[in-house]
């Protein structure tokens, strides 16, 4: 008999982990490639004359446009189909839209994969992580979201370094790699979803979930993480930009510091999730916003190449780093209400692609009208995470 208890809970553990692995994959291509990809894809893009750059823009923010609805679809669509059905449906979409925009038949058909690998984006960021961190014991959610979100790291680093060596073979040849890459990790994926009968951990009442949570906490993280958007913009559109022709290195150095922004990536959500098995969310979270607030702060105050460099590996890191630990706090103050969580952080995941996508306008904008001021946006992402430190620390005296 302790042979048989034994043996199935080995095999729950090996599920729980195959979880993680499909959640990884999933993200990995909806975010990671889907959308970082094409950073680097965008002067190939320019150079083969697919399209010229004045519409060649709007290509990228169609994926923002697509991750956006895809986000308030989500919902929608897991309460019409399984989770692990949609899930499915939403990597083999990303792995077609892949394979079309191969051939750029029109501005308009490549609009409108680019929208709909959005959309796959946006589904598996709001379904795939708290389908998996259902089934995972409390006290190990911290470091699971954190290897789930990993492959957003995985992606941004793969852009930086994968996406060049496919461009060898051809603008063609890079989207068909993708289009691969992306089939096996949905194969990969397929089976790793948790059934509908799963075992779900029920809720620990440690201190950390003891106390019942109040709505103002709540809406308070969905500020803070709306905020946290604004504030890793200035990052992930100008960091290259800035280094190249901001201070005149050249786009070899632009390169290398987009490179650690993809190492720190890499890192960061497996370093967040274990801080906040250690500490808790709350506090991992406050961690989080002065780290991010310093790291932004860099580049509006110095050139040193070594503060840079410490910069780009940090917010590089809080990228997807943000995301378990806002997850987890979500479910933490969620813990006696399971089924409101997805519904809770449905809505931060849509509050972050919105102020990501007024922020990435807002401050394209201000770049064109300033002159070409790199340091004002890196001074309003840091103003933009002061606040949200503020408020949490707020919402923290509040709840006491």
């Amino acid at each position: 008999m302790r042979y048989a208890v034994f043996n199935q809970s080995e095999r729950g553990s090996f599920q729980v982990w195959r979880g993680v692995l499909a959640g990884a994959s999933a993200s990995l291509v909806g975010i990671g490639l889907a959308r970082f990809a094409y950073t680097p894809l965008l002067p190939a893009i320019i150079g083969a004359h697919w399209f010229p750059a004045s519409t060649a823009a709007y290509l990228g923010a169609a994926n923002l446009g697509g991750y956006l609805a895809g986000a308030l679809a989500a919902g929608v669509l897991a309460r019409h189909a399984r989770a692990a059905t949609v899930l499915r449906a939403m990597m083999v979409l990303a792995t077609v839209a892949f394979i079309a925009c191969a051939f750029p038949v029109s501005f308009f058909w490549f609009f409108v994969w680019r929208f709909l690998s959005g959309i796959s984006g946006g589904a598996l960021m709001v379904l795939a992580a708290p389908t998996i961190i259902a089934h995972v014991a409390p006290a190990r959610r911290g470091f699971a979201s954190g290897a789930i979100f990993t492959g957003i790291g995985l992606g941004i680093a793969a852009s930086g370094t994968i996406v060049p060596l496919l461009l060898r073979q051809g603008l063609t040849e890079t989207w068909l790699g993708l289009a691969v890459v992306s089939l096996l990790l949905t194969v990969v994926a397929w089976n790793g979803w948790p059934s509908q009968d799963a075992p779900v951990p029920a809720p620990v009442t440690a201190h950390t979930h003891a106390k019942a949570p109040s709505p103002p906490a709540l809406r308070a993280l969905f500020v803070e993480y709306a905020l946290n958007a604004v504030g890793l913009v200035p990052h992930m559109i100008f960091l290259v930009d800035f280094v190249a022709r901001g201070l005149g290195k050249g786009v070899d150095a632009g390169a290398q510091y987009w490179v650690l922004y993809g190492l720190g990536a890499i890192a960061g959500p497996l370093l967040a999730g274990h801080l906040a098995d250690r500490a808790g969310f709350g506090p991992a979270l406050r961690v989080a916003y002065l780290l991010q607030l310093i790291a932004v702060a860099i580049p509006a105050v110095t050139s040193n190449a070594s503060l840079l460099m410490v910069s780009s590996v940090l917010v590089g890191a809080f990228t997807p780093g943000i995301v378990p630990l806002v997850l987890g706090r979500v479910n933490e103050l969620l813990a006696h209400h399971p089924a409101a969580q997805k519904g809770a952080w449905r809505s931060a995941t849509t509050g972050f692609a919105v102020l990501q996508a007024l922020a990435a306008y807002g401050m394209s904008f201000l770049f064109s009208s300033s002159g070409g001021d790199y340091r004002l946006l890196f001074g309003i992402g840091a103003g933009a995470l002061a606040v949200a430190l503020t408020v949490d620390l707020f919402a923290a005296l509040r709840s006491k």
